[in-house]
């Protein structure tokens, strides 16, 4: 249990990753609505391209400035860019709430995409007050936090949109501003001087900071893996509802129902059984085991043909979601402590390349096998697809367990 003096700190972290993801489930019902509300002439048709468009720019945006958000952290304080991150965001809601013009709220988009580093910055601040044995378990409570906010936001979200279609972004700006209020209250720096890194604009990039951070012995392996993992697990949120819909018929009811089940199986093994697991297998055996688990899954889900079994099946499928927070917690433990804000800057933009290109490998994989000219009609293809990854990743890290022990042979030679 954490000491007296870093549980509000911990508590402040996690209510803000899961309003974060509360923020996020919550415009999703209303978007649509909100794009047309703001050009009256906008299609259902033009109004998702613009969806796209929006979600796009937020995680280019994000890919390309989260090391540079992390480095500001590394040098300024996790304090500072923690709460100018989220009075930005609750004023970005805000602008959302009042835009009359698409170029408005593509501009607002913008922003959010640049100061959406919270859960970096946050997971950077939990490397800081963490023992070396501690880091991947509260790592886990970060994507538990995001995984009860991705549950709870939507269903808050389509309840306010009964409201307006602005109603959902008022609220979010409301949620952020109370809790920059209790983070001022709260929050205190771990950052000090002993571990405080120069600001350098080299580093400070994609490109930089993965130089950088790729120095580390063995990491580069686990920053592929990582990446081809979130790749992988994207699929989720990319084709969950369109291949329900069409294998299974499902209702929208019920495939939000499924990835509810889903969400909060996620938070349920991420914020309590990775304890355990961890404590029982270590980070390295989870690892493997979360990577078989899941290219299980991903099989099973591709080649069963009845609903109700996967229906049933999906909150198993969470007992998977061991491996993020192992793999981050070896990243950490590889880092120094004045490089922790840059890693956790360099993983969010991993992350985001990985958002943007799962829904289109995986969506066009799902049309290439679903459509009625299919030379195979096959729309379990992306989870096959996707169970495929896994496999690639375990030889990632099998090669990255050879290397690291060839290298320790060679330096006791």
């Amino acid at each position: 249990m954490p000491q007296p003096s870093t549980r509000l700190p911990i508590v402040f972290i996690l209510v803000t990753l899961v309003l974060d993801a509360i923020g996020i489930g919550l415009i999703l019902p209303v978007m649509p609505d909100l794009i047309r509300d703001i050009d009256g002439g906008t299609g259902l048709g033009q109004a998702a391209v613009w969806g796209g468009i929006l979600s796009t720019v937020f995680a280019v945006m994000q890919f390309l400035c989260g090391p540079t958000v992390g480095s500001l952290s590394d040098r300024f304080g996790r304090r500072p860019v923690l709460l100018i991150s989220l009075a930005t965001m609750a004023l970005d809601y805000v602008v959302m709430a009042l835009a009359g013009s698409i170029w408005l709220l593509l501009a607002a988009r913008v922003v959010g995409g640049v100061t959406a580093s919270t859960q970096a910055t946050a997971s950077a601040f939990l490397a800081d007050i963490s023992k070396p044995e501690e880091k991947a378990a509260r790592f886990g409570m970060v994507g538990a936090s995001f995984g009860i906010g991705f549950v709870i936001g939507p269903l808050i979200g389509g309840f306010l949109g009964e409201l307006g279609p602005r109603a959902p972004f008022w609220a979010a700006a409301g949620l952020a501003t109370l809790n920059l209020i209790f983070g001022a209250m709260v929050l205190p720096e771990t950052v000090t001087d002993r571990i405080r890194r120069p600001f350098e604009w080299r580093r400070a990039n994609p490109l930089g900071a993965f130089r950088a951070i790729g120095r580390l012995p063995g990491i580069r392996p686990l920053l592929l893996l990582f990446f081809l993992y979130e790749f992988a697990m994207f699929i989720y949120p990319a084709i969950w509802a369109y291949f329900t819909q069409y294998r299974f018929g499902w209702s929208t009811g019920t495939v939000g129902i499924s990835l509810a089940m889903f969400g909060i199986g996620v938070a349920i093994v991420q914020g309590g059984l990775i304890r355990v697991v961890l404590r029982v297998m270590g980070e390295r055996v989870a690892v493997w085991y979360g990577l078989g688990y899941n290219f299980m899954a991903f099989l099973a889900i591709g080649l069963i043909g009845n609903g109700s079994v996967v229906l049933v099946l999906t909150p198993m499928i969470a007992l998977g979601a061991v491996v993020t927070p192992a793999l981050l917690g070896m990243m950490s433990k590889a880092a120094d402590d004045n490089q922790q804000g840059e890693l956790q800057g360099m993983v969010s933009s991993l992350r985001s390349v990985a958002m943007i290109a799962s829904p289109l490998v995986m969506t066009q994989t799902f049309f290439l096998f679903s459509r009625p000219d299919a030379p195979l009609h096959l729309p379990g293809a992306p989870f096959l697809l996707a169970a495929g990854v896994m496999v690639v990743c375990a030889q990632v890290f099998a090669l990255r367990r050879a290397a690291t022990a060839d290298t320790g042979i060679r330096r006791r030679a």
